[in-house]
């Protein structure tokens, strides 16, 4: 038990924390631990924890990005208007334009960050604007409606009736969710290139004697939450059944928020894919009790901020490690992480 204390410390706090709030709301209100409520969480929740998983690989290398809610929104539009070009297309193409429009969208904050030597939180504050500005301005703020039918179909995976006639349903954004989580977790603890990523955003300076390509590591996990994030915009594009510009907007301080919740550290090296999923569920827990509840969201909006605050405040990195060399480092290591040396 000592051992399983120490290893997933993070994780079994929150596991503890989640059973705790579960188990208050469903003292509070009689609809939050019901079947179609619980379903109705992991439904909404599923693009949020696709998003975090890109996030989280970001986070590991030491950077912060603050685009990719913003760049999904622009990834839905440019995928439906390529899709009428190709006739409507199926969910092969869909999911391929989706991720190619998302990678490129990553690999240029990555290009900013690497080749002009940007802190990686200023240079996706300027890309988050940028996106959303041209996507407003191409747009006009109009929604499209006329979507491939394929696209609009709802894709239940799962349904049960319940006892008043409504029925629970696990729809297709939670199994794209879960693959999407399974990869992640592969990639960032069972390859090579994962393991970098750790070292990387532990000690950059370390790696960098050990031979890790610096750039690689920026253009991977950028490129990583940019694929990620098309996946996401893709998903949610089929559960609202509409393209809307700012559907997305404002979601990247939730997503935020809840991966460092999950343990991952804004200095980089450290985050598990395990816990960045239980705090995006802490999260989702919350707002749903409140919404049951009938609280103001916006007090759900001065949770977030809660959050976002203890979370850096409780962090290992310093406020001036944060804005002074958390951007993936960007080829310049601090004084510390030159004393420091390999590890």
């Amino acid at each position: 038990m000592r051992k399983l204390l120490g290893s997933h410390p993070t994780e079994l706090v929150l596991i503890l924390v989640i059973a705790a709030i579960s188990l208050a709301l469903s003292l509070l209100t009689d609809r939050f631990l019901t079947l179609g409520n619980m379903f109705d969480l992991l439904n909404i929740s599923a693009v949020n924890i696709i998003f975090a998983v890109g996030l989280l690989v970001v986070l590991i290398a030491g950077g912060i990005d603050i685009s990719f809610a913003v760049a999904a929104s622009v990834v839905q539009y440019a995928t439906a208007l390529a899709l009428a070009q190709l006739g409507g297309g199926d969910w092969v193409s869909g999911f391929l334009l989706a991720a190619f429009f998302g990678i490129a969208l990553g690999l240029i904050n990555a290009f900013l960050i690497h080749r002009f030597q940007i802190i990686s939180i200023v240079a996706t504050i300027a890309t988050f604007n940028v996106y959303f500005g041209l996507l407003m301005f191409f747009t006009r703020g109009v929604s499209i409606y006329n979507l491939p039918d394929w696209l609009t179909t709802r894709v239940i995976v799962f349904e049960r009736e319940m006892a008043d006639g409504s029925w629970a349903e696990i729809t297709l954004p939670v199994i794209v969710m879960l693959v999407c989580v399974v990869a992640t977790w592969f990639f960032v603890t069972r390859t090579t290139t994962g393991r970098q990523l750790y070292a990387f955003g532990d000690n950059p300076e370390g790696a960098r004697r050990f031979g890790i390509n610096i750039g690689a590591m920026q253009y991977i996990a950028f490129g990583w939450l940019g694929l990620m994030a098309g996946i996401a915009g893709l998903m949610q594009a089929h559960y609202a059944q509409e393209v809307v510009p700012n559907a997305l907007y404002g979601r990247e301080l939730d997503v935020l928020a809840a991966v460092v919740l999950g343990g991952a550290r804004l200095g980089g090296g450290k985050g598990s894919v395990l816990g960045c999923v239980l705090g995006v569920l802490l999260v989702s827990i919350t707002q749903n009790g409140l919404n049951l509840m009938g609280v103001s969201p916006f007090a759900f909006k001065m949770i977030v901020g809660a959050i976002i605050l203890g979370a850096i405040t409780l962090s290992s990195l310093r406020l001036d490690g944060l804005f002074g060399g958390a951007g993936l480092r960007n080829g310049s290591p601090s004084d510390d992480d030159r004393k420091a040396g390999p590890k």
